[in-house]
Formats: structure tokens, sequence, C-alpha cells
């Protein structure tokens, strides 16, 4: 079995393609397992490529941070038939909280890029709330408090308010690679006919993020292209 976890892409690519990639060396019968986060349109390809070699596929694109990699407490979404689930799942349990089965290969990209597209729209909707609290004059750890306990409470929040109320942008998950998954979760979307309206401004802000050098903290640092638009904005009464 050969596991690879990558950026994009690309680099998923050349991993299993590319000069020297791994595919051209793995024995018949052999099991590539994609734990990258990559567009359905890649999975099919490289699908298509492994099955054609004569080998196995299961994808099980992750979710869980840099914690939960640490203690080996990630959830795998996977996709995979019955037989190349069953013989793959000892290598995954060493790693994993959860191991979901989805389906056929294909359905772990889908949830993943579903997953993503949620945490993103709640990250860009938490960073122009913060910025509001921050601009009212309210007790903002009162503020917060409230909001984490309340109904737009959530897991993402709760992280969210201490990395951007601290500006702590020590990386759990790299701005550029949220970017990237918006980026296809829009085209995914869009190949299936729905229109995920909600993520065109959440796509804006990651790109401006970007522009602004920030591609390389983590995810919450989308909050400064919050705050120095505001401050672009803010009128004297």
């Amino acid at each position: 079995m050969v596991l690879a976890m990558l950026a994009d892409d690309a680099a998923s690519r050349a991993a299993w393609l590319g000069q020297e990639g791994a595919l051209a060396a793995m024995p018949s019968g052999s099991i590539a397992i994609e734990c990258s986060t990559l567009s359905p349109d890649w999975i099919r390809a490289l699908h298509e490529a492994v099955t054609h070699s004569s080998l196995r596929m299961a994808e099980a694109p992750v979710t869980g941070s840099r914690t939960q990699a640490e203690a080996g407490q990630l959830n795998f979404l996977v996709g995979a038939e019955h037989e190349t689930l069953n013989a793959v799942t000892p290598i995954l349990q060493c790693m994993s909280k959860e191991i979901v089965h989805l389906g056929p290969v294909g359905s772990g990209a889908q949830l993943k890029l579903i997953n993503n597209f949620l945490c993103a729209v709640q990250v860009t909707s938490f960073a122009e709330a913060l910025v509001w609290m921050e601009r009212t004059g309210l007790r903002l750890d009162s503020a917060l408090d409230f909001l984490k306990r309340g109904a737009p409470g959530s897991g993402i929040l709760s992280a969210m308010s201490e990395r951007m109320t601290h500006r702590a942008y020590d990386v759990n998950f790299l701005l550029r690679l949220m970017a990237k998954d918006l980026r296809y979760a829009h085209v995914a979307a869009t190949q299936l006919g729905v229109n995920v309206s909600t993520s065109t401004p959440a796509q804006e802000l990651f790109r401006h993020a970007e522009e602004l050098g920030l591609g390389e903290k983590d995810m919450s640092a989308v909050v400064e292209v919050v705050r120095r638009g505001s401050r672009a904005h803010l009128k004297v009464f």
C-alpha cells in the first residue's frame, strides 16, 4: 500500500504519475491510498490510471488539523469498494478517530469539499462579525462567550475566536490551502448544477488574503482582510 497526503491536484499528479511516480513502481495488486483534498475530476483521472495499472485505489481525505494529526485522531472520508476498504482499514485506523465509508471512489472528495466549503463560509462570516464587534465597544469577551454558547456556536467558531482575537496565526490549516479547497468546491458544485453562491464572497476574502501575503499563515488570518477593509471605510461623524 502507498499512501499520499499532499497539497493539491498538481502535487498528487506528480507523486503518482510524474517522473519516478509511485504507480509505475507498484506491483500488481497494490493499493493506492490518496488522502489529499483534491478535485473530483482529478480523483476520477487517478482512479482510471490506477485501474489501468492493475492496481486498486481508496481515496480517504481527512478532517482534523495539526492537533488531531499528531494524536492519530483524524477522520477519514473514504471512497472505495468494500474489499479495498477492508484491506486499508488497519492502516487508516493507526491514524484515525473515525473512518466513514461514503461509497465508491470519488465520494470522499465530494464530502471533503462540502465540509471545507461550510468551514470557509463560517470562517469568513465570523471574521466579519468579529470586526463588527470590535468596532462597537462591546465587551468582546462577553459577546464571544455568548455567541459560542448560543445558536451560532460551533467548534470552528470557538477555534477562530481564539486565533482571530489574539492574532495567533500559527498554522493549523494553511490559508492558501483553504483558498484552493474553495476553488475546487465551487467547480465541483457547479458541475452538479448547484449554485454555491455563498462561496463567492468567501473566495474573494481568501484571495485578498493571499494577495496580502497571508497565504502561509493559518486560515484565521483572513480576518486581517476585513480589518483593513473596515478601516478603509470608517467614517468620522
